[in-house]
Formats: structure tokens, sequence, C-alpha cells
């Protein structure tokens, strides 16, 4: 019993001393030093046209580096640096060193085209359930039809998940954690949608501990999106490196969005946005972004089988073309959707 409690004891003096060992949120100044020294960045959140979701993305049979080749090739062509890009733990833990190996192709390729990626971990949009294999194929005219969470469902079904959750988080930030191809590790995408709220901040909690006890050379964040959810807010906030957001409103409204980000000193990054219905668009958005230095990731590269050119709340049951795209710059064949947007996109960054 006596040795039994001292190796307990032992374990925890060890936990202990591993959580006081946690590097702290950078300072400020460590924030915009690094922020500096990059051009305007500017991409989209990225997903090959041939993929409905990560796991199609990332699991070995659906693979597929000659869309992702070319499809960055379109990005690159009209100035676009910098992909916001998801993984999927299923697709670790199926073969954790086959991911990896197709993570760092991934990132080949990209570099290959001159773009720098950042990399989400988890998710809270679209459909609670998944499994490994073949993935559904795509809903005509629906937005984000196979999109699906992560964790998901699973984790409130699955207590053990957590421990493997830690172990992937881990493994895919130690083995790049200094990888200059990799901007940023964006932890969460929108906690608390899909009327989770708060629920999800233990596990917004346990990712940016998983990542500060890895330590990586690039920051970390999760990116707010609902003033609303006041607490993940008030958290996210607080613990990230450098912000990161969403917002999908017209210009002023946007505007007014990054006057209040700005009052916290840190760079910022706006990684999601441009909705053509809402009013928020590139001619209206980007520019405002450019103006004030912040980064700008639209939602949407190819159209494909996410069918994200239709909108959220506005399905097309017939799988007609919409008459005004949701999202998307190019169709597969490479031809922009709308060429006075592409002109545009390019004069922007040819001066970045």
């Amino acid at each position: 019993m006596k040795k039994i409690l001292l190796s307990a004891l032992l374990i925890a003096a060890l936990n202990s001393a591993f959580a006081q060992q946690l590097r702290p949120v950078w300072a400020k100044d460590q924030a915009n030093e690094w922020y500096s020294q990059r051009d305007w960045l500017r991409g989209a959140d990225f997903i090959p046209s041939t993929a409905i979701n990560q796991l199609e993305m990332w699991q070995a049979e659906t693979f597929d580096t000659a869309t992702i080749d070319r499809e960055l090739g379109y990005a690159e062509s009209i100035g676009l640096n910098c992909m916001r890009v998801f993984l999927h733990h299923v697709a670790w833990q199926q073969d954790p060193q086959g991911f990896k190996d197709r993570v760092n192709k991934y990132l080949s390729i990209a570099n290959d085209h001159h773009i720098i990626t950042m990399f989400v971990f988890f998710d809270d949009c679209w459909n609670p359930t998944y499994h490994a294999g073949k993935q559904p194929a795509p809903k005509p005219g629906i937005h984000n039809s196979g999109w699906i969470r992560d964790p998901g469902q699973l984790y409130y079904d699955e207590p053990k998940l957590v421990d493997t959750l830690e172990r992937y988080v881990k493994d895919i930030m130690t083995t790049f954690k200094d990888d200059k191809r990799i901007l940023l590790w964006d932890l969460y995408n929108e906690p608390g949608n899909t009327g989770h709220g708060s629920k999800s901040l233990p596990l917004l909690t346990k990712a940016f501990t998983w990542g500060r006890q890895v330590n990586p050379s690039q920051p970390l964040s999760a990116g707010i999106w609902n003033k609303d959810l006041q607490e993940l807010n008030t958290y996210q906030l607080a613990n990230s490196d450098v912000i990161t957001y969403h917002d999908y409103n017209p210009v002023d409204v946007h505007q007014h969005t990054i006057d209040t980000l700005q009052k916290y000193g840190r760079p910022l990054l706006c990684t999601e946005y441009m909705a053509r219905p809402r009013n928020s668009t590139f001619a209206t958005v980007m520019p405002m972004l450019k103006k004030n230095f912040v980064a700008a990731i639209n939602w949407g590269l190819v159209e494909g089988k996410t069918n994200t050119k239709y909108a959220w709340d506005t399905p097309m049951p017939n799988g007609d073309d919409p008459k005004v795209w949701f999202h998307e710059i190019f169709r597969k064949d490479g031809s922009p959707y709308n060429p006075e947007e592409t002109t545009l996109i390019k004069a922007l960054t040819s001066n970045p």
C-alpha cells in the first residue's frame, strides 16, 4: 500500500511539474513581431474538389495529389499565398504514419506553389457522426451535405476518446512543430456551433493545453465566430497567441469587428469570410482587409463535392447552378466563376 501511495504521489508530482512547464501565451510584442515578418496573407479554406469532407481528403485511398496540385495552382495564379485546411483524427487513427506522410506531401505541394498552410484540428460544424472508409456522395444542391465534425458526438459517447485525441494532436503538432510551411495551428473551428455552446469549452481547453505542452514554433489560435458565446470568446481571446475570427457580414459591420478586436493588440487573421448573397464579397471586404493588414482567408477555392457554392440555408435539391454562388472562386476546369473578381484579387495581391 505504501509503494502504491508513493507511486501515486510521484505521478502527481511529475504531472504537476509538467503542467508548470506549459509555455505561456505569446506576449503581444512576440505575436506582432511574428506577424510583421510576413507579407499580407490572403487565401482560402481549401479542400480539393474531389473530396466531400476531411476524411475523403486525407484517407489513403482518396488522397488526390493531382487535384491538390492543380487547384493550388489556380490559387497561385491569382496571388493567393495561404490556405486553411481541416484535418480529422480518424484519418490519423487508421494509420498515424501514413497520415503524417500525406500531410507532409500536401505541404510539399503547397510550398511548391508558394502557399503556407494553417491546419485545423477540431470542428463543431455539420454532421455529428462519421465513419472511416468510403464517404457518402453529395446530396444535390445541399451546402456541405457530407462535412463532418471532429470529434462530434463520439466525444460524448466514448469518454476514453479524449486519450486518442490527445495523442493525435500531440503527434501531429510534435512532428511539424518547427515546419516553416505551416503558418499556425487553428485548434478548434467554431467551438460551440450546432447548439453546443459552452459544452465545447472543456475540449477547447484541452486542445490549448496539449498545444502548449508541445510548444511549437508556430502560434496557437482558435477563431471567434459568434459574439453571443461570451464564455468561449473570453477564453479564446485570452489564450490565442494571435487572434483569428470569422465574419460573413457586409463591409461596414466587418470593419466594426476589426475595430473591436484591434483593441487586444494582437495580429488579426480573418479565417472565414465571403458569402456573396450576404454582401460579404471580394469587391467590398477584401480591400478593407488589406488596408487593415488583416489576413483574408475566404471560404472556398474550387467548386466541388462540398457543394458550398450553394447557400447555407437555401438548398437547391434539383442541383441547378445557383444564380449567385455563395462561396468558391473557380470552376473545376480553372476558369473563374466571376472574372471581375479574379482580376481584382490579382490586382490586390500583386503589391501586398
